[in-house]
């Protein structure tokens, strides 16, 4: 079972900012073979979702609030799990949570993501919505795809 925590940039402490970057780090850049600059200055004004068990950072997101990226959307995105622990349910659980959190602290129903496009059917699962062409990021096939309260 993890522990999840919602956090301000100015809330985490040294250790789960490295946690948290690594993390990114290990997946995007190592695993995905993807060279890129992770630190793209939205950091500062996120809200990160942190699953922790034992110490150890299992999965990881990030929250935009509405106006922040987007003018109509709360975005939610750096949607990571640790490489051991996916196919447990644990990828659902971090965006549940990250879902949950844009309706109830934001009172933000439209919410935004840029998935990787071979990803498209977990988060359709999710409720969202494919809009759009695909587009390459970083080299990566993604898609946008909306979750709105309009259905």
């Amino acid at each position: 079972m993890l522990v999840w925590s919602f956090k301000s940039f100015d809330k985490l402490k040294v250790q789960e900012l490295y946690d948290l970057l690594k993390l990114r780090s290990d997946v995007f850049v190592v695993e995905q073979n993807c060279v890129y600059s992770d630190q793209d200055d939205k950091d500062q004004e996120a809200i990160h979702v942190l699953g922790y068990k034992r110490n150890r950072l299992l999965a990881y997101a990030r929250i935009l609030p509405i106006g922040s990226a987007e003018e109509k959307y709360a975005m939610i995105g750096r949607i990571v799990t640790r490489q051991t622990i996916r196919g447990t349910g644990v990828g659902k659980e971090l965006v549940r949570k990250s879902i949950d959190y844009c309706q109830h602290t934001f009172n933000e129903l439209n919410i935004k993501i840029s998935a990787q496009s071979h990803l498209k059917n977990f988060y359709q699962q999710q409720g969202f919505t494919k809009k759009g062409d695909d587009y390459l990021e970083d080299g990566i096939p993604h898609c946008a795809m909306i979750l709105s309260a309009n259905g």
